[in-house]
């Protein structure tokens, strides 16, 4: 028997069920524009804001920032193209009320129409 030791870090609660096979997580993916509608760059201090926003709530982020994601769709007739960076968290349960007015807030600050906050099943192996 191998004796505690204070260093030793205690599995978190999503790493294993008691039959010890992982147990499912989502994996949350928010995707935000560098620019606003009018290709007015936004400023890196609201990027920053919400990674320390997610960081607090979450524990942690993993945020894709180095090459910029494009983004395109149709509206109306016309071709709109984003340049986007993505911010992921994991979660073991999804607070739907929590996201839709934290998708609201990011539509203001990002002055957006929307914004695309996407939940992927994922099972840790």
């Amino acid at each position: 028997m191998i004796p505690a030791s204070p260093a030793r870090i205690p599995a978190s609660s999503h790493e294993a069920a008691p039959g010890g096979s992982p147990l499912p997580m989502h994996l949350i993916q928010i995707l935000l524009p560098l620019a606003d509608n009018h290709h007015r760059p936004l400023p890196a201090e609201t990027f920053t804001a919400i990674k320390s926003e997610l960081t607090e709530k979450f524990g942690g982020i993993t945020a894709y920032t180095r090459s910029p994601a494009e983004g395109r769709w149709r509206s109306a007739q016309q071709e709109i193209t984003d340049e986007i960076i993505i911010y992921e968290v994991m979660v073991e349960s999804i607070d739907p009320g929590w996201w839709k007015d934290f998708r609201h807030k990011l539509q203001s600050l990002f002055r957006q129409e929307e914004i695309i906050i996407r939940a992927l099943p994922q099972q840790l192996l």
